[in-house]
């Protein structure tokens, strides 16, 4: 496993403190939230993408993922939905990321499948992917799974498991591993007090079965990104991030086969 840092662990803090927090934490990676407080998103131009990234390797770090907000199954026409995805899709390709996150934000998985398909060739040309994460009306492995298999384009596709949502929503871990089994691409680690209770914890000091899970990823021989996403920016009284990362890089260490 190598561990990444969201930004939205950071907000208003700018992409030169996330890396100074990331490479001062052993972290292997940065996961970007496209928002401007944080420095990244779609309206960077040319010199400015080049610059992000450049800052990025300069500090021995990589860009794990882009943490989008297209509404993969939203309700309504399928072209701004397109042509958004298609924008976070060549921004994570010129920035070096794996893929970019959507979140469902509708229960129709024909709508997602049908949007997941129609940017299926950029993404191959580009060589990333569209990663579908477990969250509100889709937040179950098994609904997640069923919107992947629909789309049948594996790709260019993958799934993120938001260890919090599916779990929280009354799937088992051990379901939501093997339904999203096929198409696994990307972890995001959190604790939280309770399934109700949403607020942030340090790993560990919550409900989230934590132990479960890594157990689990490493019985299956896990071995991509784990982001830390620790939701300061919704929850701005909660402590700073950098208290709450050495216990996500011991969790990463141990459920890894790599060390953090």
């Amino acid at each position: 496993m190598k561990l990444a840092l969201s930004t939205l662990g950071l907000p208003g803090e700018g992409l030169d403190r996330a890396i100074e927090v990331a490479a001062g934490h052993g972290c292997h990676g940065l996961e970007l939230r496209l928002h401007p407080d944080t420095g990244v998103h779609r309206g960077l131009g040319r010199e400015e993408r080049r610059s992000v990234r450049e800052r990025i390797a300069d500090a021995g770090l990589e860009v794990a993922a882009l943490a989008g907000y297209v509404g993969v199954c939203e309700p309504g026409p399928d072209g701004p939905a397109v042509e958004a995805l298609l924008a976070d899709l060549a921004l994570a390709a010129q920035l070096g990321a794996l893929g970019v996150r959507v979140f469902p934000r509708g229960d129709d998985p024909a709508v997602g499948a049908r949007r997941l398909r129609a940017v299926a060739g950029a993404a191959a040309d580009l060589g990333v992917r569209v990663l579908v994460e477990t969250h509100d009306r889709l937040a179950t492995g098994a609904a997640v799974a069923g919107l992947l298999g629909a789309a049948a384009v594996p790709e260019t596709t993958g799934a993120l498991w938001d260890l919090l949502h599916p779990w929280r929503g009354g799937e088992p871990p051990a379901a939501t591993l093997a339904a999203l089994r096929p198409w696994l691409a990307y972890v995001q680690v959190k604790d939280a007090v309770s399934a109700g209770d949403c607020t942030p914890v340090p790993l560990g000091a919550g409900a989230v079965p934590l132990e479960e899970c890594g157990t689990l990823l490493r019985e299956a021989g896990y071995d991509g990104w784990v982001s830390l996403e620790w939701e300061r920016a919704w929850y701005p009284q909660v402590a700073p991030v950098e208290e709450v990362l050495p216990g996500a890089a011991a969790w990463v260490r141990r459920f890894g086969r790599t060390s953090a």
